[in-house]
């Protein structure tokens, strides 16, 4: 019987999660309109919505994930779409590819540039959380389970905060 309770509140903990990921994405995509109609999401929400998630792990991350930013007016929202980010790779601990782009054809391959990365379980905001680590610059990715197909990230670092606000961002199991 408790397992049976747990199980339900935990599907419906789940159900809640993607809901508002789906709204907060939908709100994302409005990041297309620049200008004084361009839309934030504010940190606030955002970190409200990080609360309630639980940490991923490594063996959880391991697979191809597309990505996408929650804009909240962070001096680094748009730089990925420069270089027509799709997403990142995990395909063990020590093998990461963060910067999967796509080319003109739409084929995809790994930017290099800084090198790529690893994942490592990294203290962050009080709990231990599956990190991606870029080899080539001081950059942390924390990610947090939305559900079995989506994270939530944050991204961390040396230079990676824009007066005192760190930059958000999701991954969608492909």
């Amino acid at each position: 019987m408790i397992n049976a309770m747990n199980t339900s509140v935990a599907t419906t903990q789940a159900t809640q999660a993607r809901q508002k990921f789906t709204e907060l994405k939908r709100r994302a995509g409005q990041r297309l309109v620049t200008g004084p109609e361009r839309v934030f999401i504010p940190d606030a929400e955002l970190d409200e919505f990080w609360a309630t998630l639980a940490p991923a792990t490594i063996d959880f991350m391991i697979g191809e994930w597309q990505g996408g930013e929650f804009d909240t007016g962070h001096r680094e929202n748009g730089t990925l779409a420069l270089i027509n980010w799709f997403g990142k790779t995990f395909n063990s601990a020590t093998d990461v590819q963060p910067l999967i782009c796509l080319d003109a054809d739409g084929n995809k391959y790994s930017n290099t540039e800084n090198g790529e990365g690893s994942l490592w379980m990294e203290e962050f905001r009080g709990e231990l959380t599956a990190t991606m680590v870029f080899d080539g610059q001081p950059v942390h990715d924390h990610f947090k389970k939305i559900d079995d197909d989506a994270v939530m990230g944050i991204m961390d670092g040396k230079n990676a905060l824009d007066t005192g606000r760190y930059a958000y961002f999701y991954l969608e199991r492909v």
